[in-house]
């Protein structure tokens, strides 16, 4: 689909789609978007005098991207970039040497990556490295076929067959096929060379699938051991199960003992205090119930004693670092529609009751935290106008100082939304807040058409983010209002607020958009005759489910891999813990979860009489094709005005750049024509 489109043709649209009079490079772009720095935080030097982080740009015609690393003095400033070969991936840093990972070959620098030396030949088809402290060790990850399942794996005389055999659950995994092979870790001997499989003949993965990386596993102080993380199931109980678990695996004795025996949900980003004494992870408490509250657990290592440090904080925590003194922690979470940093002491004793002190606020996320520089913490940055930069807070005052500029070009001209939280009254007399996003150039004397935006998750934040796919300042250029509810399971408005989705998907959720829909088309400037509403994956789901009970207050709607029929997800979707746990179980549960009857958007068919756009990818296997295909079907024999975007190489994302601008110039010229 994406080769139909002509540059001047596509350009000429974008002009467009902006309001009359307005230049088009005042507003942000698709193009635009798509071709900013996307800047990561890169870690903090062991003395804590410098800072790391990269950008990466993407050319979107080409696809092809570039991955700049910088070294910041937080001193001074002073700012140099290092592109030697050696140091491209997998970047790891100590106090005085730095390694890293390059065409298999392992390097070190002892001159902060200015040159390198090769010390271990050894890491053909490693995907992680992890080197030991004392630089004795290094720790990788590699594929290791264990339990054939390909067809030419199982027949050595059918070489090309495509056949697959399975007995057994998790065949396929987000956008995946199980091949029978699992990632093992494995320890090398810098000096001797000699390996070892640590995970040799089980049949789990380290780095966790389908998202664990280089933060599960860490070494400890001594480089005795290291700690990773695992979950030690297969088959059905790892579909059905949450329960990842911390292993010690000691060098000396080649023993691993499991560290969270007894603890039933996710443990995973273990980090060692800097004098050796504590280990800290994230921690949730119940295994099946993926978006459970994230707690910060202290584990003195002496005792194995385990403290839960963020007990009484009414919230979930996304990341945290110890202080350079271990005396503190500061973590990052949500709260109230924005995502904050946040101190909390380490443990004293046991019994300690601990408080958390928010550092930082204002209208922004805190999206990660790089580490300690002096008394400053160095953190990366967003808001709904601005993508990720890296700023320094002082804790004490909680003052935010932006110290990379990547984007402050592109953003030199382009006018800038304004975005508001609202409070609104639900007919359950809760109090629900929703950001509104206005167009650049906002004239309250004018009328908009408006956009309910529908979060997905469906425990996910909705704060300042900043996406290169669902963008508020895009849509905002536009020309549209967009409204953004914190309903019912968003995490950032207390816990209880946070788990009142699970087993209601279609109630108070459902009640909550209407809710914010009606009352912000109380104001003069807001077209009710122009309402639209757009969501993904439990926001396609909110689209579909909205279309069958807004009582025609909507115009336009756009679903991308959105649950359509629940009943058939159940049966191909593949983290069944998540359907388990939000829908109530199997639908052939006796009696059968509200969810597959109530709640079941297909069962609301005879009701659609409003356009919609379905979007779909082909290798989305937590909302399979099926869902979209299903959607699109009923909405064209139900004669709805209707229209099906495939994209056949995206899993529940949009990842490939002309993908992605396809997507959004599909997404606008929808808009325009329903709405406009």
């Amino acid at each position: 689909m994406v080769k139909h489109f002509r540059f001047l043709a596509a350009v000429a649209a974008g002009v467009v789609l902006l309001n009359s009079g307005a230049q088009a490079q005042d507003r942000m772009t698709p193009e635009l978007l798509w071709s900013l720095h996307r800047v990561n935080g890169d870690g903090v030097s062991y003395r804590g005098n410098s800072f790391y982080y990269t950008s990466k740009i993407t050319d979107w015609k080409s696809e092809k991207s570039q991955v700049h690393h910088y070294k910041v003095d937080a001193v001074d400033g002073t700012q140099r970039e290092w592109t030697t070969e050696a140091g491209k991936t997998n970047l790891q840093r100590y106090e005085k040497v730095w390694y890293a990972n390059y065409e298999n070959i392992l390097y070190e620098s002892n001159d902060s990556g200015t040159s390198w030396k090769e010390i271990y030949n050894g890491l053909q088809d490693a995907e992680n490295v992890w080197v030991s402290p004392n630089g004795k060790y290094v720790a990788f990850s590699k594929d290791v076929l264990i339990k054939p399942n390909l067809a030419s794996d199982i027949y050595a005389d059918l070489p090309n067959t495509t056949a697959k055999v399975y007995t057994d659950l998790m065949y396929r995994h987000w956008d995946t096929w199980e091949d029978g092979k699992f990632s093992h870790l494995f320890v090398a001997d810098i000096k001797t060379g000699k390996v070892k499989d640590i995970m040799e003949d089980e049949p789990y993965d380290c780095p966790q699938k389908p998202f664990g990386g280089a933060e599960d596993l860490t070494w400890a102080n001594d480089s005795h051991g290291f700690v990773y993380v695992c979950k030690k199931k297969t088959g059905k109980d790892y579909a059905q199960s949450t329960n990842t678990d911390l292993y010690f695996y000691n060098i000396e004795k080649g023993k691993t003992v499991n560290w969270t025996e007894g603890m039933a949900g996710y443990d995973v980003n273990p980090v060692f205090s800097r004098d050796g004494r504590y280990l800290a992870w994230l921690s949730m408490n119940r295994d099946g119930y993926e978006a459970d509250k994230n707690d910060i657990i202290v584990m003195n290592l002496e005792t194995k004693n385990k403290v839960n440090i963020t007990a009484s904080f009414d919230g979930t925590v996304d990341g945290f670092i110890w202080g350079s003194k271990d005396a503190k922690i500061y973590f990052n979470a949500p709260f109230e529609g924005t995502q904050q940093l946040f101190e909390i002491k380490s443990p004293e004793s046991e019994k300690a009751i601990h408080h958390a002190e928010m550092i930082t606020k204002g209208k922004w996320d805190v999206t990660g935290i790089l580490g300690q520089c002096g008394e400053d913490i160095i953190v990366t940055r967003c808001d709904m106008n601005h993508a990720n930069e890296v700023y320094k807070v002082k804790p004490a005052y909680g003052d935010m100082i932006q110290l990379s500029h990547e984007n402050d070009k592109a953003y030199q001209n382009i006018h800038m939304s304004e975005t508001k939280l609202r409070a609104i009254t639900t007919p359950d007399g809760s109090t629900l807040h929703a950001w509104v996003i206005y167009p650049p150039d906002f004239d309250p004397a004018k009328k908009y058409p408006t956009l309910l935006y529908c979060q997905g998750g469906p425990q996910s934040a909705l704060s300042q983010f900043y996406s290169i796919r669902w963008n508020f300042q895009l849509m905002a250029a536009q020309g549209y209002i967009v409204v953004a509810p914190n309903r019912r399971g968003m995490p950032g408005w207390g816990v209880k607020w946070n788990e009142e989705i699970s087993k209601d998907w279609g109630g108070l959720p459902m009640s909550d958009y209407l809710s914010a829909i009606d009352d912000i088309c109380k104001e003069p400037y807001v077209d009710k005759s122009r309402l639209g509403c757009v969501g993904a994956s439990y926001g396609g789901y909110s689209v579909f489910m909205l279309a069958g009970m807004h009582n025609n207050r909507f115009k336009s709607f756009i679903a991308h891999d959105g649950l359509f029929d629940l009943k058939s997800w159940y049966g191909t979707t593949e983290e069944v813990w998540f359907a388990n746990w939000d829908l109530g179980g199997p639908y052939w549960k006796s009696p059968p979860p509200l969810s597959y009857d109530k709640f079941n958007p297909s069962n609301f068919v005879n009701k659609w009489n409003t356009p919609i756009m379905i979007i779909q990818g082909g290798l989305d296997y937590r909302v399979p094709i099926e869902q979209g295909l299903e959607a699109f079907q009923a909405a064209q024999l139900h004669n709805v005005k209707s229209k099906l975007l495939y994209l056949p190489n995206e899993n529940h994302w949009v990842l490939h750049p002309q993908n992605g601008i396809a997507w959004q110039r599909e997404f606008f010229k929808w808009l325009d024509e329903t709405l406009k």
